[in-house]
């Protein structure tokens, strides 16, 4: 089968949440299809060439992403469209005849656009069988029903519209999608009737590639991984160092937190004993070299990677209820979920201190991630998804 792929983000090197679920899906599906990929160029240095991408693809092309700005004429005008407004303003025409050409060249099977950002592009493949490859609505969903003033409120509660209306339309164009949590499956069948086809595809890791890492924990360090690019990121380190922080260092007073990926220049509560990395090329190995992985987020969709990454790796994890959503995993037994500061911070302190309940906290995770979220036993679904679109 031929599959021609649709990617907002090229998916190497894997230093997201999105790169690697991409990145895994490529690879289960070129085990069994010939998949070509039409990605764009998230970062400026990106490699079409790169070995990984080409070995498991059988064609790669690269457009330049344009980054959704919200004072540009595009932008503005789309106010008085029922588009959503990062979608006008993010547009590649250069994409979009990529994608015509591509098509016009030769016959392909099936379609996966992954994400809104691809999904959108339909009118350009809406005579073969598509799947969008992970609708997410949460986020905004959850912002419209519960932001604080009466502005944001309104402005959320507008945006919200503006997806509903703009989804309604395009979904009518696939012949399936996915979702990576039942909270998003039930959201998307409460609020498109019409969409019968909704699959369950949760984030997984491939274990094989946690097997070889070999790195001594320091001792009560703790980390976070993620880009304040995402507001959801930010909003939980402020929340973190604000209000938890400050108690883990009354009892561990070297206790020390390390924030990775893009930080935007965005200010911190504190920044005692707060390292800001930046990108990191062995993410990996950075988290088997600390105590404790944190993921106390308070908005967002989906199911974190973040989360199942740690425990992969065996770095045991804390959690708000909204970071641990989505996974079918229990507190106390593969990580500790609480929303209040000061049993967060009793729970931090616990793993710091006691060997045995780190030991025992990432053996349970290890065996959770291996038998719920490992692309090898997820990917025959998405095969047999892929089987029935192209059959129907």
């Amino acid at each position: 089968m031929k599959i021609l792929f649709l990617s907002r983000w090229f998916p190497y090197p894997t230093n997201n949440g999105s790169k690697l679920r991409i990145y895994n899906l490529l690879r289960g599906l070129s085990k069994h299809h010939d998949v070509t990929l039409l990605s764009f160029a998230d970062q400026p240095d990106v490699n079409p060439e790169a070995a990984e991408v080409k070995s498991i693809c059988s064609d790669v092309q690269v457009i330049p992403w344009r980054e959704f700005n919200p004072n540009s004429t595009r932008a503005k005008l789309g106010f008085l469209s029922l588009k959503p407004r990062s979608i006008i303003d993010t547009f590649s025409p250069e994409m979009a005849q990529a994608i015509t050409q591509t098509l016009n060249k030769q016959k392909y099977d099936v379609v996966i656009a992954s994400q809104l950002q691809m999904a959108a592009y339909y009118p350009h493949f809406q005579n073969t069988p598509a799947l969008f490859e992970e609708i997410e609505i949460g986020l905004i969903h959850g912002q419209a029903k519960t932001s604080g003033d009466k502005v944001q409120r309104l402005r959320h509660a507008f945006t919200w519209f503006k997806l509903r209306m703009y989804l309604s339309q395009l979904l009518r164009s696939f012949q399936a999608v996915t979702v990576v949590s039942e909270q998003e499956q039930k959201l998307i069948a409460q609020n498109f009737q019409h969409v019968k086809n909704i699959q369950v595809i949760p984030n997984c890791m491939n274990m094989d590639d946690y097997h070889d890492i070999h790195v001594e924990a320091k001792p009560n360090t703790l980390i976070f991984t993620g880009s304040f690019r995402y507001h959801a990121n930010y909003e939980a380190m402020v929340w973190f160092v604000r209000e938890v922080f400050p108690l883990i260092l009354e009892k561990v007073s070297d206790a020390q937190l390390i924030i990775t990926g893009d930080h935007a220049d965005l200010p911190l509560p504190s920044n005692q004993n707060v390292t800001l990395t930046g990108y990191v090329d062995d993410i990996k190995g950075l988290i088997a070299s600390t105590t404790v992985a944190l993921a106390p987020l308070w908005s967002g969709g989906g199911t974190r990677l973040k989360i199942l990454e740690a425990m992969a790796i065996g770095t045991p994890v804390v959690a708000t209820t909204k970071g641990a959503e989505g996974l079918d995993a229990q507190t106390g037994e593969h990580l500790f979920v609480t929303d209040i500061p000061d049993k967060f911070a009793t729970h931090v302190i616990k793993l710091l201190i006691d060997g045995n309940l780190r030991r025992k906290m990432a053996g349970n995770a290890d065996r959770f991630v291996r038998e719920k979220y490992d692309w090898a036993g997820v990917m025959p679904e998405l095969l047999s998804l892929i089987k029935q679109i192209t059959e129907n």
